[in-house]
């Protein structure tokens, strides 16, 4: 049962995970003066928030389920098939929004002031990012809301929520991790994934608003039948 609900809200946690401008932000931060700090209070600000969003999805949707009956199935498929057309128009806009050929990505004001951050700005931007982006707000709560409907006991739930929390943090563990592992000669590496990352955002973006809104879709309208 934990697996099969896991197996679930699995696109969800990945849809968090790849989220190119929150990993560029942390590599910034780890090719900075102060990255033994700021890196990893980038990292728990980001678990945190998608822990609470995502904890808070399940509660409200076990809640609706005991209370409603039936009903709350309902309203988990209504919740998915409106996540699943904002996320089709945020594709449409971040397509019409995509540089034109040979013309260079914008850079976000925010990279600049990355080395003037401290620990309490680094881990409140970090949350923000997670928990209240326009992308990942709606999947940790859909990501909590599928997970309850698997019928979990309270230790499967927590378990449940803690392990889609690390899947949805992998692309920001990941850069944390080589920074630990190789130390100064991580930046270089860093640097790479960085450049890869702000050239292709609009691509990955588009792409990945398109599967989030079918699949979405099709879980909503799935529920129904």
């Amino acid at each position: 049962m934990l697996w099969t609900a896991l197996g679930d809200a699995l696109p969800q946690a990945f849809g968090i995970a790849i989220s190119p401008i929150p990993v560029v932000l942390v590599i910034l931060m780890l090719v900075s003066s102060r990255a033994k700090v700021n890196g990893p209070l980038f990292l728990a600000g980001w678990m945190l928030g998608a822990a609470l969003v995502t904890g808070l999805g399940y509660v409200l949707a076990d809640a609706a389920e005991a209370d409603q009956g039936g009903a709350g199935s309902d309203g988990v498929a209504i919740g998915q098939l409106l996540f699943g057309l904002l996320f089709l128009v945020l594709a449409a806009r971040q397509w019409r929004s995509r540089p034109a050929a040979g013309e260079e990505p914008p850079t976000p004001k925010l990279f600049a002031a990355v080395d003037t951050m401290g620990p309490l700005k680094v881990c409140g931007l970090a949350f923000v990012a997670c928990a209240v982006n326009p992308k990942n707000l709606p999947l940790a709560a859909s990501g909590g809301a599928t997970m309850a409907g698997a019928g979990l006991s309270t230790g499967q739930a927590i378990v449940a929520v803690l392990i889609f929390v690390l899947i949805a943090s992998a692309s920001i563990i990941a850069p944390v991790v080589v920074y630990l592992a190789l130390g100064d000669r991580s930046a270089e590496v860093l640097s790479g994934w960085k450049t890869w990352l702000v050239a292709n955002n609009s691509t990955v973006m588009t792409v990945l608003f398109a599967v989030l809104g079918a699949k979405m879709l099709g879980a909503g309208l799935g529920l129904f039948a």
